[in-house]
């Protein structure tokens, strides 16, 4: 999730990480050992007067499968379910309602499984997860294209992306 993110103007970071469970500074192991409570997240810095939260969250809805309770593509278990996680009252709006958008848009037969959630602390991943797909873009393109990734987006989205 960290390519979709890293090359607008008004982003300033994107790290990978974990959030939303109990264990205090998890490792990958851990976290994939579904014990964590833990999802596999991105926490994304950004100027709000360049690049709006609305923005973020329209690009969000079109890198996953929101239909999928039980995680992405290949990937299975609690820790690789979607969420997104606001920081305050007015980001837990913009995003229900951007869902509630979503599910009336008719786009996807099946709900919209994506939860709403309160942030909690967000641990970095290790540095060999940080920007992945520039230090493993082979193994990242094949993985994406594999996975079902990028059928679904074009499926679903076509060129529209962004």
């Amino acid at each position: 999730m960290v390519k979709p993110f890293d090359s607008y103007d008004g982003i300033e970071t994107v790290t990978s990480g974990y959030t939303g469970g109990h264990t205090i500074n998890p490792t990958y192991k851990e976290v994939c050992s579904e014990t964590t409570g833990h999802f596999e997240a991105v926490q994304i810095v950004y100027d709000a007067a360049v690049f709006p939260y609305s923005k973020l969250l329209e690009i969000f809805w079109k890198q996953i499968d929101p239909t999928d309770p039980g995680g992405q593509f290949h990937d299975r278990g609690d820790s690789y379910r979607t969420a997104i996680f606001y920081h305050n009252e007015t980001q837990k709006k913009e995003a229900e309602h951007s869902k509630e958008q979503l599910e009336q848009s008719g786009k996807f037969s099946k709900p919209i499984a994506t939860l709403i959630l309160p942030a909690k602390p967000f641990y970095p991943a290790e540095g060999y997860h940080q920007d992945y797909y520039k230090k493993n873009p082979f193994h990242y393109q094949m993985y994406r294209r594999g996975s079902g990734r990028e059928a679904f987006i074009q499926k679903h989205w076509g060129g529209e992306t962004t």
